[in-house]
């Protein structure tokens, strides 16, 4: 015998909520059916799968191993599900696009009209998050497709290309790099950098670009966003970077912060959409990122 999709379904819930009921909830089914399921699972697999302790579930190794091949195949699925509904309609139908937050706000409203109009029938649901649970999400089969910054290292992700985006410098009036010309290299000093908080890969593409160390220490300062990011460099905190579409966008529009390039060769990341080895909306991600091109 072999577990059934609706079983490992089932074991995905719960590891998603961990807890019985609320995996039932979120499959619209009695909690007894669900747990009838997860022990015929049991049975099948000749192993337990969660460990049962009161008011709480936990996955066994067992059921960890089970839950991570089960995400691959429900969502391998889906896609056949969904290439099915829209065979022949390229960019029809449900599609689940993540965007990192530093993209998202200056991509968007500059592509999806003219994406709707070329494909009315593609119904978009949108994710804003960081690029680790984007790619994440890709694989459990929770997002379809991502727009995402490289260079970042992802295994079991494929991409397509839709434009280069040079990362500028961005100072307070007033500051030694805000006078006219280019920044020299060396000009920039770690000790006067505010950057984006962890998780964004605009700061590490930023520093590896100009070769530089992101400044350590208790008092550094860190952005929740870029539009913080510009607030804390207009009030003359420090210094830090911005990708041109942010500022294409009129995000540095500010009287209080002046933009620079890098005298050397300018530190850039590729802007693209990525999507999970094996997806059967491959195509449609390649013609998402054509369609999203950067001029």
């Amino acid at each position: 015998m072999l577990p059934t999709l609706r079983q490992l379904q089932y074991l995905k819930l719960l590891s998603e909520h961990g807890s019985f009921s609320r995996a039932a909830e979120a499959a619209h089914v009695s909690q007894p059916a669900l747990s009838s399921g997860v022990q015929e699972l049991e049975r099948v697999l000749g192993a337990p799968v969660v460990e049962r302790t009161r008011g709480n579930v936990q996955l066994t190794a067992v059921g960890a191993e089970a839950c991570r091949r089960a995400e691959d195949v429900l969502a391998r699925t889906e896609d056949l599900v969904e290439a099915a509904r829209n065979a022949g309609r390229p960019l029809s139908g449900r599609l689940r696009l993540g965007v990192i937050p530093t993209v998202a706000p200056f991509l968007l409203p500059a592509t999806l009209p003219g994406l709707k109009a070329a494909y009315p029938a593609l119904r978009l649901f949108i994710r804003e998050d960081l690029t680790p649970r984007l790619i994440a999400g890709l694989k459990a089969g929770q997002l379809d497709c991502a727009v995402i910054a490289l260079p970042y290292e992802a295994s079991g992700i494929e991409h397509a290309h839709i434009g280069d985006d040079e990362i500028l410098a961005v100072a307070p009036v007033g500051h030694a790099l805000a006078a006219p010309g280019d920044i020299q290299p060396g000009a920039l000093k770690a000790e006067d950098l505010i950057l984006l908080e962890d998780g964004h890969c605009l700061r590490d593409q930023a520093l590896a670009g100009i070769d530089m160390d992101a400044p350590r220490g208790e008092d550094v300062f860190a952005a929740t966003s870029l539009h913080t990011l510009v607030q804390m460099i207009s009030s003359g905190l420090g210094v830090s970077f911005l990708p041109a579409m942010a500022v294409r966008a009129g995000l540095a529009d500010d009287k209080g912060v002046v933009i620079r390039h890098f005298a050397a060769e300018a530190p850039r990341r590729e802007i693209v959409v990525a999507w999970r080895t094996g997806s059967s909306r491959a195509a449609e991600a390649r013609l998402l990122a054509e369609a999203m091109r950067l001029d």
